[in-house]
């Protein structure tokens, strides 16, 4: 009995001491060694099928197909009997709307379709699956002191980042498994002092295009828990 004690005391005292060596960019190092190994990410051209799922509304259904290396995006998101299609190339932007292209600007300011849009999109699907590779992005400031936090019940490593104020002004923290390096866990504040903001629990994985994604991504926010909804990633419909 006093040897299997000193067994786990022995281990959990490696996992600490050896968190604690570590840096906040190295911590960043190994999850993306867990999730992208190959480094596939700054290459990714692959699709997406997600479906958002919300309390009291129908489900989204989404196509999206991302392409790095040629600065494609594109997204034909499905609820009820509406469909809207952006397509990002490079510098061009096109809107469909129930098969409709270049619908009218009635149409536009209806239903809330713009480039701009489009961009949201792009930069809020880009970032979220593209993480824990995309906390390299210009821009991004790393603090070098990891920290060790409970999230419901269970103990992690949790990597603070922030933003230069052309980028963003929210604080995120991620929270990684101190022996895998997998990331499950982020939450984002706008002002930390009044716990505004949300929290997003990860679960389960999909490989896509040789990187681990969270296949289920569920929204809370952090003052009351309220539950906002959740993301479904699927290889297909």
């Amino acid at each position: 009995m006093k040897a299997t004690i000193l067994y786990v005391s022995l281990f959990l005292c490696s996992i600490t001491c050896f968190s604690q060596k570590l840096t906040g960019a190295q911590l960043l190092e190994k999850s993306i060694s867990y999730h992208d190994p190959d480094h596939r990410w700054e290459t990714f051209k692959d699709s997406l099928f997600i479906t958002m799922e919300t309390p009291n509304s129908s489900n989204r259904n989404s196509v999206i197909h991302i392409d790095l290396a040629n600065e494609i995006f594109y997204i034909i998101a499905t609820r009820d009997t509406i469909s809207t299609e952006y397509t990002l190339d490079k510098s061009k932007c096109s809107i469909v709307f129930n098969g409709i292209k270049n619908p009218s600007e009635k149409i536009k300011k209806v239903h809330k379709l713009s480039c701009e849009r489009a961009h949201m999109f792009k930069n809020y699907y880009t970032y979220l699956y593209g993480l824990p590779m995309k906390l390299k992005d210009p821009g991004t400031i790393i603090d070098p002191k990891i920290q060790r936090k409970k999230f419901n019940k269970k103990d992690y490593l949790v990597l603070k980042a922030t933003y230069e104020k052309a980028i963003g002004k929210d604080t995120w923290y991620f929270y990684f498994d101190p022996q895998s390096y997998a990331m499950e866990v982020y939450q984002f504040f706008h002002d930390e002092a009044k716990n505004d903001g949300e929290y997003i629990l990860l679960t389960k994985e999909e490989t896509i295009h040789d990187i681990k994604m969270p296949k289920i991504r569920a929204w809370y926010m952090n003052k009351d828990n309220k539950y906002l909804g959740k993301d479904i990633l699927k290889r297909s419909f």
